[in-house]
């Protein structure tokens, strides 16, 4: 049986769980998203607890103050949807790969989890250590 608000709430309540879930890897604090993304504190804060949807462009705000590439909010938030057979981007323009994004949206994962796969991913796929780019 399903609740008040229906698969719609569920909806918004699991993209603002992504959004706080890569909040907290990118190691920031709700004010500091805020001021980076140009979006109020209590705003994002509902945002986050699922209590509202947040628009294309305050999705592409959240996305660049977090370092993520806009179609993975976009995706969440059910926006778009990723195309059958696509292939993941190799990192070389900097947006985080199938892999990445997969990893991300684990959430059998914890966020140290999810941490640690990427920077172990990162450094297999440089060959670098610490996961940057040797070229």
């Amino acid at each position: 049986m399903s609740h008040p608000g229906g698969p719609w709430e569920d909806h918004r309540r699991a993209l603002g769980g992504f959004i706080r879930s890569q909040r907290k890897l990118a190691r920031l604090s709700l004010r500091q998203l805020s001021a980076l993304s140009n979006i109020s504190n209590p705003y994002l804060s509902q945002v986050e607890r699922g209590l509202h949807e947040p628009s294309v462009r305050v999705l592409h705000s959240i996305a660049e103050a977090l370092d993520i590439s806009a179609e993975t909010l976009l995706l969440q938030a059910g926006l778009v949807r990723e195309q059958a057979g696509g292939h993941p981007t190799s990192g070389d323009d900097g947006a985080p790969s199938s892999t990445e994004r997969a990893i991300r949206a684990d959430s059998r994962l914890s966020d140290a989890q999810k941490e640690a796969l990427i920077s172990v991913y990162r450094s297999y796929v440089t060959g670098s250590p610490d996961g940057r780019s040797t070229s």
